[in-house]
């Protein structure tokens, strides 16, 4: 699947909602990108920023930073949290890298939209040699095993088809493919707890959400309502955050 118009289309009518409760990164991941890079990074950029939850981690780094987001309305509220940062409204697949790379490719929580059999190839080649590819992202999960249970059971009885990824499946994904060496993962872990609002809106921007008619996302919040009553007004998420760093090699070195 790739950074197609329906992507834009899916995510732009919820930029609002998902600035709100979209929960950030972890503000360490800027060190320990630099600290992977060995030095202060020239360029910086972001593959589909969004509203700029990433670009908060990436903008720590203080590196000239660019952005690419394809959605108008994500990029005006980017913009506007991020004057000094330049904004290009291609995707990856339509942007030109300039030449000789950059320093930094980063993507967080979008490298699922990008086309599978070229995301690898195409990262490598828009860095320098030596340059750093940083991919995060992250896995929400619950702390009560109950809650998981009973609220996965729940969406599966309204869409038996949704199917999860395996948890840091984008570090096997970089491995498997073989362009970057070097290749590591880092965990970072929270608890996050949301009252029944805040929980039911943070589903409303979710993909597999997103993309299911009206009358399913009906029956889900519906369903998820009324198991957070139960569950005493309160859902406690298992928060995974993964880092996944890799190193371009030289040219000869890409497969």
């Amino acid at each position: 699947m790739t950074e197609r118009s329906e992507v834009v289309d899916l995510f732009g009518s919820t930029a609002e909602l998902y600035q709100s409760v979209r929960p950030g990164y972890p503000p360490e991941i800027a060190g320990q990108l630099v600290a992977f890079h060995g030095d202060m990074p020239t360029s910086v950029v972001e593959i589909g920023a969004g509203t700029g939850k990433g670009t908060d981690v990436l903008a720590r780094i203080g590196a000239p930073l660019i952005c690419l987001e394809p959605d108008p309305r994500m990029a005006a509220l980017l913009a506007t949290r991020f004057p000094h940062v330049r904004i290009h409204g291609d995707t990856f697949e339509q942007w030109a890298p300039p030449a000789g790379g950059v320093d930094v490719l980063a993507c967080a929580m979008a490298w699922h939209w990008l086309d599978p059999a070229t995301r690898n190839p195409r990262a490598r080649r828009t860095l320098t040699p030596g340059g750093t590819l940083a991919i995060f992202g992250h896995r929400y999960d619950y702390t009560e095993p109950d809650q998981r249970a009973a609220i996965r059971a729940a969406l599966h009885a309204i869409d038996p088809t949704v199917r999860e990824r395996p948890a840091d499946w984008f570090h096997q994904d970089v491995v498997d493919h073989g362009q970057f060496l070097d290749v590591r993962k880092d965990v970072f872990r929270r608890e996050l707890a949301l009252d029944k609002e805040r929980y039911l809106d943070l589903v409303r921007t979710f993909g597999p959400f997103l993309t299911r008619s009206p009358e399913q996302q009906q029956r889900a919040l519906t369903a998820l309502g009324r198991l957070v009553d139960e569950f005493g007004g309160t859902v406690t998420l298992d928060l995974r955050t993964t880092l996944v760093l890799g190193r371009a090699g030289r040219r000869t070195d890409a497969r």
